[in-house]
């Protein structure tokens, strides 16, 4: 079987959208869409009046019109709203959603699963956060109807996703345990789909996409393929350099001089071993030259995902703006990355990118009001009454300790939801008239993405980067090649 070389990465929220894993999968390799916040990002995107007309485009692909015309109806507003008006906002997420967030979580993920692969027939790939537990069966199963070919899942151990793939294939009812912080063991945790509760029309079985779990070490992998309840076909094997989320060291954690995770031999992952195991991986965190992809190629892997490489490319969802100010800042080798242990309310080591005019640094952050309004990252908790509550570090303090949290939870935890919407152009604005602020990741080879760059250029494209990692390009001297900048098939 042929794998791809090059898997861009699933850089949430909407850092990886359809026009980047478009532009790759073109290629031959594997574009990959985040599904991280997809909803949302589709609600923002039709508040804005949906300008260049995509998700109409979308909307109308999708097989189940009545469905695909309430969501439009709900969220579409002719000529976008006005600038002094927020974005309309909707119900967080919880393990009893109501039919309208869970019709928004299905067309969402088909909607940039659909765009992406318009104009080839190679495979496209969706990224999902295990931690984001509450959306997973819903977005899987709008993922699938568009014809999704990989689904690819990290920060968390994923072990019934598989399963879960292999029953909706046949749109059949699934279950997923979320995690409840305290929840006894009579307690009934499990989120359920049927989507035949959402079915318009009989449709024929889809196709089962091939299921790669990202993983930091050989006990995960090894996991993984004895427990899993379906086929693990492939992983991703992230080093700490990655951004993002990374795996928390193992054993007791250690900070360096600047507060940093360390990392040791003990979060090395064998590949001689991993090789033995006789799945296909590919190597992720810092495999961003041609040389590093030759390496991971020797080591035995099909190749390397890419990330921050493809965030800095035209094609990303980065806002225009941020995208020049890193590139400037790489550009001079002074960009900087940060692996921050408390940023994320998941409790996992984050990477940021210091730049001013975001939310790196703490005391820009301390001056923001405290609000979670989106809930991505809460965590389900047992309640006194015996009921499913949620929380997050990085709520209001006060209403974080009602919820039976601590305050050293909250101490430098940042609300990232709502940073990451403003990454990608969609910033909240609130009622004191202040827009949320972006808080960019980075793996911590950010710097060599200015060896991407053509002389006298500022930016380059999603294509010269593939060219540049297979080696079919110089990288430092590249080309545009014109029929790679091709008008979209829509």
């Amino acid at each position: 079987m042929q794998f791809p070389k090059i898997i861009q990465g699933g850089m949430g929220a909407g850092v990886s959208n359809w026009r980047l894993a478009q532009a790759v999968s073109r290629l031959g390799q594997l574009g990959v869409v985040s599904s991280t916040a997809l909803d949302q990002i589709l609600v923002r995107r039709l508040g804005d009046g949906d300008p260049d007309g995509h998700m109409r485009y979308g909307f109308d692909m999708f097989p189940f019109q009545e469905m695909a015309k309430r969501v439009w109806r709900e969220y579409f507003v002719p000529g976008g709203k006005a600038a002094d008006v927020p974005y309309k906002s909707t119900a967080m997420h919880t393990r009893n959603d109501s039919r309208k967030l869970v019709e928004l979580c299905i067309l969402s993920n088909f909607v940039e699963v659909a765009l992406a692969r318009l104009g080839h027939d190679n495979p496209v790939g969706i990224n999902l956060l295990e931690k984001v537990q509450v959306v997973h069966l819903p977005s899987l199963y709008g993922a699938m109807l568009a014809g999704a070919g990989y689904v690819l899942m990290g920060a968390g151990i994923p072990l019934h996703i598989p399963g879960v793939l292999d029953q909706l294939a046949f749109h059949q009812p699934v279950e997923y345990k979320l995690s409840v912080a305290g929840a006894p063991s009579e307690m009934d945790t499990q989120l359920r789909f049927d989507p035949r509760e959402y079915m318009e029309t009989e449709l024929p079985p889809l196709t089962r996409p091939k299921f790669v779990a990202i993983i930091s070490s050989n006990t995960l992998a090894t996991t993984m393929l004895k427990r899993a309840s379906g086929r693990v076909d492939g992983f991703i094997v992230e080093k700490h350099t990655a951004g993002g989320h990374n795996a928390p060291p193992r054993g007791k954690t250690q900070l360096n001089v600047i507060g940093e995770p360390i990392y040791g031999e003990r979060d090395q992952v064998n590949l001689v071993a991993l090789k033995e195991l006789g799945v296909p991986f590919w190597m992720a965190g810092g495999y961003n030259t041609p040389e590093r992809v030759q390496d991971a190629l020797a080591a035995g892997a099909e190749g390397v995902q890419v990330g921050t490489v493809f965030a800095l490319s035209r094609e990303s969802g980065l806002r225009e703006d941020l995208k020049r100010s890193l590139l400037a800042q790489v550009v001079a080798d002074k960009a900087q990355v940060y692996t921050d242990p408390l940023a994320s309310p998941t409790g996992f080591p984050f990477k940021v990118a210091l730049m001013p005019g975001t939310l790196s640094g703490q005391t820009e952050y301390e001056a923001r009001t405290r609000v979670c309004d989106l809930g991505y990252l809460r965590e389900g908790y047992a309640t006194e009454k015996g009921t499913i509550g949620y929380r997050c570090a990085a709520e209001n303090k006060d209403a974080f300790l009602a919820k039976g949290g601590t305050i050293e939870e909250t101490v430098g935890r940042k609300c990232l939801c709502n940073a990451l919407m403003a990454n990608v152009g969609y910033a909240q604005l609130r009622p004191d008239g202040r827009e949320e602020q972006p808080l960019i990741t980075a793996g911590d080879g950010l710097n060599e993405a200015a060896r991407f760059l053509a002389p006298g250029e500022t930016s380059y494209s999603a294509a010269e980067a593939v060219d540049s990692l297979l080696g079919l390009r110089p990288i430092g001297h590249l080309q545009l090649d014109a029929h790679l900048h091709g008008a979209m098939t829509v």
